[in-house]
Parts: structure tokens; sequence; C-alpha cells
């Protein structure tokens, strides 16, 4: 599928624009990094120098220290060895970003990771028109249909309820980025004090730092046991079965993930609930976000690659696929110590 001029390419350092000698979300080490998002399986340590939408500064730093980075808010263009340059929003988590490469009459974007449904923590994805659209396909499957978000909240909010009222804490295991964040904005904080994971915590303070809102939240070891009974924990999905969760006594517990909305997921790690809530697009966010750009042409990248490429190529798309080592952040996110 390559052709002789391919804005973006794959090589064993991860996808590269040859024009403006640059890499996109690199896995190894290299002068020069564009950044869509700061998960564990995007974001690399022992760049030269980084590049990423200014938003997703602070989260950056929590991550990966001082590091040399330069950002630009959405929109802004730059021009680099001729290649145009701009950050959009991808509607992920925050700071993430689908990038925009022109040059030569050519329109490309690298979408990273996405979703199309809302997220009070960061803002919606924006839909950007191109010749190629290099897409992600984690949830790439029919079967991938979430539910409103609305009513999401509601089942989780019902369920910290129903345990605060029957003396027992309610342990929500949810990624630290992003995933965590989202909970905190979208439930309902006059049931009881919400309790974070160290974590998480350190993510949180990235988000205030970069203006977003979230509500109050406190260590395990500030918390009494009364109020440790009725509080909403959460935690990485690193945590489970480990002994800081020995604090909390007896506690019923679920994970947020688009994952349990597959069958025998939640049984497998046995939980007690299991909260199909994804910052990833499902199949008809997949299919709605392609579809928008106007792209003629679709790479993917990770996840349910042949299924979305096979579809996609009935459909009447030039559709083909890049090996990346890309993933879901259960495999690549970064968690740091309680």
């Amino acid at each position: 599928m390559p052709m002789n001029d391919d804005l973006v390419v794959a090589r064993p350092e991860g996808l590269y624009c040859p024009p403006g000698d640059f890499y996109i979300d690199p896995w190894r080490p290299v002068s020069h990094a564009l950044i869509t998002h700061a998960h564990g399986d995007h974001l690399h340590a022992g760049h030269a120098h980084y590049l990423l939408a200014e938003p997703g500064r602070h989260v950056v730093r929590a991550r990966l220290g001082d590091v040399a980075l330069d950002t630009l808010p959405y929109g802004e263009r730059l021009v680099h060895r001729g290649v145009t340059v701009s950050f959009h929003p991808a509607g992920h988590v925050l700071g993430s970003a689908q990038v925009r490469l022109a040059h030569g009459g050519r329109t490309w974007v690298v979408s990273g990771d996405y979703k199309t449904g809302p997220d009070a923590t960061c803002p919606p994805f924006e839909p950007v028109p191109c010749d190629t659209f290099i897409t992600e396909s984690t949830f790439g499957l029919p079967v991938f249909r979430w539910a409103p978000q609305a009513q999401l909240f509601d089942e989780i909010n019902a369920w910290w309820r129903a345990n605060a009222s029957a003396g027992r804490a309610s342990v929500l295991y949810a990624y630290a980025f992003g995933k965590a964040q989202r909970v905190l904005a979208g439930v309902d904080k006059s049931i009881g004090p919400i309790v974070t994971h160290g974590a998480i915590t350190t993510l949180n303070d990235a988000y205030r730092s970069s203006g977003v809102p979230l509500p109050p939240t406190q260590s395990a070891s500030e918390t009494g046991p009364a109020d440790l009974a009725r509080a909403l924990v959460l935690a990485p999905p690193s945590a489970q079965g480990s002994p800081w969760l020995k604090r909390f006594g007896a506690f019923s517990d679920a994970f947020a993930s688009g994952w349990m909305q597959l069958r025998g997921t939640r049984r497998r790690r046995g939980l007690d609930r299991g909260f199909v809530l994804s910052d990833h697009a499902d199949w008809p966010g997949l299919l709605e976000a392609i579809q928008s750009t106007g792209a003629q042409r679709v790479i993917v990248t990770h996840g349910y690659v042949d299924p979305l490429v096979r579809y996609l190529a009935e459909q009447g798309w030039q559709a083909g696929a890049f090996q990346t080592r890309y993933g879901d952040e259960a495999e690549g996110d970064v968690e740091v110590a309680p």
C-alpha cells in the first residue's frame, strides 16, 4: 500500500513524515517527535525534542519531567521543511490531538486515539478535511456501541449511592489518565467523599493546572473510617488485589471500560460490576469520523485492524494498515506509586 509520495510512512522507530523529517508518536528515540497525546503507548521518553498541542503541556510534564518541549494551540499552523503542521482536538483525553500535515497539495491527518462522544474534561473531536486519514480501531467491531453518557453516569451514581447506604466503599477501577478525570467530572459528588489513588491524584493535579475543573478529592490516609465506608474510591486497574485496598474493608468494586461490553470480561476480572465507558470511538463513531473527513484513503494503525480495513474497502475506500506498537491504555499507561 505505501506510495512514493506518502506524507507518512511506517519505520522501525514509528510513523515518519519524510519531507518534514519528523515522527508522530514514535516508540523509539528520535530527534523530533510530534505527540498526539500522553498515554504511555503514544508518549515515550528519550526523544530530543517534543511538539504537542498546548492543552497537553502539564500532563506531559507530569509524565516525563523536564524534557525539551514546545506546544501549539489547537488550529495554529507551523511550517517545518515545507510541511504545514497543525493540531486539532481528538476528544480522547486532555491535550489529545489529530495532527494535520499539508505538503505539495496533499493533506493527511494522523488522528491518534479519539472519540466522538461528549467529555467535560477535553474539547470534542473536530473533523478535519483531508485526502488520507490515519485512524485507530481499538473498538472496530459492530458489537461495540456505546450507550448515552448520561445513562452510564446514572448507573455509576446508583451503584455508589446503594453502596454508601449499605456502609461499604465503592472502588471503581479506571485508567489513571483520562478515564478517571472523566468519571470525576461526571459523577454526583453529593453522594459522598471521593478518594483517589496516588496515580490518579498526580494526573488530577495536571488537569487542574490546565484549567479543567474537577470536584475535590482526598487520599485514603486523610479520610476517616466513617467516610471511607461511603466513599467512591478511584483507582487504576493495577491496584486490583493490591494491599492498598485493605484499608477499605468490605467494598464493592467495578471497572469503567469499553471492554466491559464483552461478555465474560467482568467475570474474568472477578468484579461486582462493569460500566461500559470508553474514551475511544465505538463502531458508529469510527465510521462517522472517517466519513466526516472526506478522505478517499484510510490507513488503520491498531485495534481491530483487519475488520475495519475489510469493511472500508467493501464500501469503496482505499483502505490499508500500518503496523504499530499502539494499543489500549491498559497496556501502555504509566502508573505511579500510591
